[in-house]
């Protein structure tokens, strides 16, 4: 059974989704903590499971070293075997990638290297695609440029709004992020250390 700590920034909608696919019967992996790194209303998807939940918030800090560092200690508090940054708006350090990787994973609403960065999906539409997509990377030093582990296509409608895009994305990255972490546990995908 794979130990996830996930780290969250918002309403942690992915989280859930990830917390129902734990529930079922069979599903080799469970959320044994939820970070945030401001109060996150996500939080509460966790807390009403009885999942520990921590913040280490951003504005607290005086750099990002720091921050990372003190993110760093509660994480591994709770010794996983991954820790999925899906939905966290922060750029994690070096340090704190460094000791995570590469069991470190994001989720990224497009399908990388295409439109990479906090704008994916805004990007795309103003790029004038007519797919997208998402992806799951290892989390590296670079902004979304760590090894895809999985991805796939989304097609753009016409009168696409950001809004409508993403909802569709999320689907996808949902279902990718679960699947991800099957293949994980089967040792379908392995996870190569660095050199």
């Amino acid at each position: 059974m794979l130990r996830l700590v996930v780290l969250i920034s918002g309403a942690g909608s992915n989280l859930l989704s990830l917390l129902e696919s734990c529930d079922g019967d069979g599903f080799p992996a469970e959320v044994v903590a939820v970070g945030a790194d401001r109060h996150a209303s996500g939080l509460a998807h966790a807390e009403i499971r009885g999942i520990p939940t921590f913040v280490v918030n951003w504005s607290e800090f005086s750099d990002r070293e720091g921050w990372g560092n003190a993110l760093l200690e509660r994480i591994t508090e709770h010794r996983p075997d991954l820790v999925i940054a899906s939905g966290l708006m922060r750029i994690l350090p070096a340090k704190a990638v460094d000791a995570l990787a590469p069991r470190l994973l994001n989720t990224h609403p497009a399908y990388l290297p295409e439109f990479p960065g906090a704008h994916a999906v805004r990007d795309a539409l103003a790029a004038g695609v007519d797919k997208t997509g998402a992806s799951i990377i290892v989390v590296d030093s670079g902004i979304d440029s760590g090894p895809v582990l999985a991805q796939q296509r989304v097609p753009v409608f016409a009168g696409d709004t950001p809004e409508s895009l993403h909802d569709r994305i999320k689907i996808v990255e949902r279902q990718l992020l679960a699947s991800t972490i099957l293949d994980i546990a089967r040792g379908v995908i392995t996870l190569e250390e660095p050199t």
